[in-house]
């Protein structure tokens, strides 16, 4: 196919969606009435969505109800097998889906969890090349995924390091895709917020730009309870800036599943309940993502994408039963570009002017007073750092305007080297809890083999018809109990022990890199600075020389002062030369890196 024909009636913008829709069979409540209700929902938005992400829709049924709905404006779609119940994933397209695969993750929570479910779902990714117009420059690539729960708090999650583990699948997957040179869209529950290390292992090793960050990067880095967001000092946002600013997508106080028990017992009665919008919302949080890229570099480059828009949808309530489609609320953006061939395609105005992350003091106080309005914001608290992003890894997103590609194919970004090494440390307490139970399971293993003889020994002794029945019933259980233990010991904490293993070493190697780099930044910064001190060195020497000349002529107090004013303009030009000269050699070291 020639070039000039590549992406032959391609689209000019594309409207994309994902929603986790809580369609857990037996368990989520008035599951059939709200997936159909969804299915309507989706088809008569007001921005006809053309790709859609569904997480939890764990039925075919449930499936093929949405389908009927939305089949109109969504003509392709693929449900997605996996583990023992299904994955619950799905994808719906305006356009063909040429190919798709499930991608299991390596870790998915424990066996022994079962009243939990997420090693038996198979959880993973769900991938399909759509094609959006003719040849190779019309595929995009789109990653649907939903993983692990937490479960508890931060720093009491067992799943921490399953979830980063995840999180580092998806993103090499997302990476490998723009590698080809196509347009990436991941999208689903991510289960984590923007402060935690699986979010800085997507953005960063992932050539791809979080939609909702890109165009509010200021919005918040977890719930206004948790202690990273308390240090920003920015008060409790109310429900409608959470939705608006914050993109929360989950444990929203308008949310009827996230009330509590007597609220909703109210609710299903019949009672109307309204939630005034203002009133504060300090558990909201972020859990659902839409990422972004228009594929690394390749030759001839197409038009590149930009995100357009992005909002909190699907806020409604269901319009009998009077509760919330889901326990989520959905994630809506567009992503356009110029047609091709337009003289405009690198000059694309941006829809809004994020404010940087890292803002000046008068910037701060400007926000203060306007954009963050008091009816947005139970309280708030200026501070010179609330607009920071605690933690060790602070990266300022690209604005929304700029293309969506993140460098060439051929370069890699890293964490600081001490990201990776907190990272590195939840494998090894992962690895050390992993052996530790392994053991255990094992000794339980050979102990009820042991218990079992002795109970088939003592059997044969014993003349009781009772005792012995108890004694084969007992010698069953037990024996019963120990091979399932041997089985979990034996193989499951064995695999679980080499997937942990892998991913360590994948870490290592990028600590490894990072550190390289910082090495070689360290090295031209100190180059540059040296390089600066001994031109200040030599404007110093001639200010000195020139004063000596000045008071060897004697001349009239006028000249003096004209002669004066020169040696001043011309040490605030060297002086700006010496600054931008040095800002150039940083731009070039990190262009090169």
């Amino acid at each position: 196919m020639k070039p000039a024909d590549a992406g032959v009636g391609a689209p000019l913008t594309i409207n994309i969606l994902t929603y986790n829709c809580w369609g857990l069979k037996y368990l989520a409540k008035y599951r059939v009435e709200r997936l159909q209700e969804i299915g309507r929902s989706i088809a008569a938005a007001v921005t006809t969505p053309e790709i859609v992400g569904l997480q939890e829709c764990w039925t075919q049924e449930d499936y093929l109800a949405i389908r009927r709905q939305t089949r109109h404006i969504l003509p392709h779609g693929k449900f997605y097998h996996s583990g023992i119940f299904g994955g619950g994933l799905a994808i719906l397209s305006k356009w063909p889906i040429v190919e798709s695969n499930m991608v299991r993750y390596p870790l998915n929570g424990r066996p022994t969890a079962f009243f939990r479910g997420d090693w038996y779902v198979g959880k993973g990714v769900a991938c399909a090349s759509i094609q959006t117009a003719r040849g190779k420059e019309g595929i995009v690539e789109v990653f649907c995924t939903h993983l692990h729960a937490p479960y508890a708090p931060e720093s009491e999650d067992s799943y921490m390091c399953h979830r980063t583990a995840q999180a580092w699948e998806i993103a090499r997957l997302m990476r490998q895709a723009a590698e080809r040179g196509h347009p990436v869209i991941g999208l689903g529950d991510f289960n984590l917020t923007p402060s935690s290390l699986a979010y800085q292992l997507i953005t960063t090793h992932a050539p791809v730009q979080d939609v909702w960050r890109a165009l509010h990067p200021d919005s918040s880095i977890a719930s206004a309870a948790h202690p990273l967001e308390k240090a920003r000092r920015r008060g409790i946002p109310n429900a409608r800036y959470n939705l608006r600013e914050n993109g929360t997508t989950c444990d929203s106080v308008l949310n009827t599943w996230r009330w509590s028990k007597q609220q909703q017992k109210q609710l299903f009665k019949g009672k109307s309940i309204i939630v005034d919008q203002t009133q504060p919302d300090p558990r909201a949080k972020r859990l659902d993502y839409i990422f972004f890229s228009s594929g690394l570099s390749v030759s001839p480059r197409p038009a590149p994408w930009r995100i357009d828009s992005a909002r909190v949808g699907m806020t409604e309530r269901h319009p009998t039963l009077d509760c919330s489609l889901s326990d989520h609320f959905s994630v809506e953006a567009t992503i356009s570009r110029a047609p091709p061939g337009s003289t405009t395609d690198a000059a694309v105005k941006p829809k809004q002017s994020p404010l940087p992350e890292q803002t000046s003091d008068t910037a701060l106080r400007t926000l203060t007073n306007t954009s963050l309005h008091p009816t947005l914001y139970t309280s708030y608290n200026p501070s010179p750092t609330s607009s920071l992003l605690p933690g060790p890894f602070t990266r300022t997103p690209s604005p929304p305007d700029a293309p969506s590609d993140q460098g060439s194919a051929t370069s890699q970004r890293h964490l600081p080297p001490s990201v990776y090494d907190e990272i590195i440390a939840l494998i090894t307490s992962d690895r050390r809890r992993a052996h530790r139970q392994r053991r255990l399971r094992l000794f339980h293993f050979v102990a009820s083999i042991i218990i079992s003889m002795i109970c088939f020994i003592a059997i044969w002794w014993s003349n009781h018809a009772g005792i012995s029945f108890m004694l084969v019933f007992i010698s069953t259980l037990n024996l019963g109990g120990g091979i399932v233990q041997g089985l979990i010991g034996g193989l499951f904490e064995g695999s679980e022990m080499r997937a942990l293993k892998e991913f360590q070493w994948e870490m290592e190697r990028c600590k490894e890199s990072a550190e390289t780099v910082d090495e070689k930044e360290g090295g031209v910064t100190e180059g540059v600075m040296k390089q600066m001190s001994v031109d200040n060195e030599g404007h110093a020497e001639g200010r000195i020389m020139r004063k000596h000349s000045l008071e060897e002529a004697k001349m009239s107090g006028e000249e003096e002062k004209e002669l004066w004013e020169k040696v001043r303009a011309s040490e605030e030009y060297s002086g700006k030369e010496n600054r931008r000269r040095g800002q150039g050699r940083f731009v070039e070291f990190h262009g090169n890196a």
